[in-house]
């Protein structure tokens, strides 16, 4: 009999589920990761006006994006463990929280300084909140709904982007980038409110140490879906980072288009979550080959059918539903992989997705200012399809 890879506690999640309560939990979580997703994200249409308020260059400013996400990547391990035996309500609460007063202290801050300070606050929200959340779905809400509510929780990922990023843009243009941040900051505060009204005391059922870990690492099933979730992201972040330069280069389309079109894309995006979350649970395999594929299929086709509207609008929405299922479809099989641990195999998630959301972006510039934007869709298209591959040959395909 194999030694047991958790450390199991006295309460059960069962006797904290609450009656007919679970799906405004669930909403919760969802308003949750919809607030630190915008949050992550909100620099990107203020990057410009922070770096001329605090007289810095465009490179600099961008550390304001890649932190977060290697930040995350480091606390996703480190903070769930060391709170492994506190309430998973009380933590959520906690760097809600967080979230609240990083949102604050970037639209009050004196110097640049500050605002990377914030940023990592936000780095470590993003690794214990999505850690911790991203596999309370079966706890919330019956078994046979677990795979809706996985769905819903995730939902908020293109939410943030089709939502959150453009309407903070639009305030950060009306009132100031200061006044963004506020009003994100404000809003962190409601969804904290949420958080301590709906979702139940949720006791650990099990303790995430580091050999518990080292323990998943081990399995074939983990070690295939860190390989699967990092080829596809690098290849989604390493492109679609850079679709805005290929759409104004190559497509030649002017700025009210590209918004456009990138809400059309992130519109697909909530349609192809929705599909994931509805099929990842009875084929992963399938849905983790199919947005691979689609997102392969669109990187590729981009340089040759890119330059009229209709085509790059077209691969776009395709692009949209094909990356849409991959969150989801992620968690799946990361959970379906190590169904002892969830926590713990909701850690490995969130670590390997955000170190390789920063790490594709990083190397998608670098590709970028050495060659084109069609060089680098080419390349992203290629990494796609080398995750396509590996899903195939992959034999550990959660059940």
């Amino acid at each position: 009999m194999p030694a047991p890879t958790t450390a199991s506690v006295q309460d059960q999640p069962s006797s904290h589920r609450p009656p007919g309560g679970g799906w405004a939990a669930v909403v919760s979580l969802a308003l949750g990761i919809f607030a630190i997703v915008t949050t992550e994200i909100l620099p990107i249409g203020l990057l410009t006006s922070i770096g001329a308020d605090f007289t810095v260059s465009d490179g600099t400013a961008g550390l304001m994006m890649t932190m977060p996400g290697f930040l995350a990547a480091v606390a996703a391990p480190l903070v769930t463990t060391a709170t492994a035996r506190l309430d998973r309500r009380l933590m959520l609460c906690l760097f809600t929280l967080l979230l609240a007063l990083a949102n604050f202290l970037a639209a009050a801050a004196s110097g640049y300084g500050l605002v990377l300070v914030s940023r990592i606050m936000v780095g470590i929200t993003i690794g214990g909140f999505w850690s911790i959340g991203a596999g309370l779905a079966d706890r919330l809400v019956p078994p046979e709904s677990a795979g809706r509510a996985t769905a819903v929780i995730f939902s908020a990922v293109p939410l943030g982007s089709v939502l959150g990023v453009p309407v903070g843009t639009l305030v950060g243009d009306l009132a100031g980038w200061r006044t963004a941040f506020t009003v994100m900051g404000v809003f962190t505060v409601g969804v904290l409110v949420l958080l301590l009204r709906f979702v139940p005391p949720l006791p650990p059922v099990r303790t995430t140490r580091a050999s518990v870990l080292g323990g998943l690492l081990r399995r074939t099933g983990t070690r295939l879906a860190l390989l699967l979730t990092f080829l596809v992201v690098l290849a989604h972040f390493g492109t679609y980072t850079y679709v805005t330069p290929f759409l104004r280069q190559v497509t030649h389309i002017g700025g009210g288009t590209v918004t456009a079109f990138l809400l059309l894309y992130g519109a697909a995006g909530i349609v192809g979550n929705w599909l994931g979350g509805a099929w990842a649970a009875r084929r992963p395999r399938t849905v983790f080959v199919l947005a691979g594929g689609g997102v392969a299929a669109a990187a590729l086709l981009l340089p040759a059918l890119g330059h009229w509207e209709a085509g790059a609008l077209t691969l776009l929405v395709v692009w949209g539903i094909a990356y849409g299922a991959v969150p989801v479809a992620s968690q799946t099989w990361f959970s379906r992989a190590a169904p002892d641990a969830p926590e713990a195999a909701s850690v490995l998630f969130t670590a390997s997705f955000q170190a390789t959301i920063s790490t594709g972006a990083l190397l998608g510039g670098v590709v970028l200012d050495r060659t084109s934007p069609s060089a680098v869709m080419l390349l992203g298209g290629c990494t796609a399809l080398l995750m396509v591959l590996a899903t195939g040959a992959g034999r550990s395909a959660p059940r």
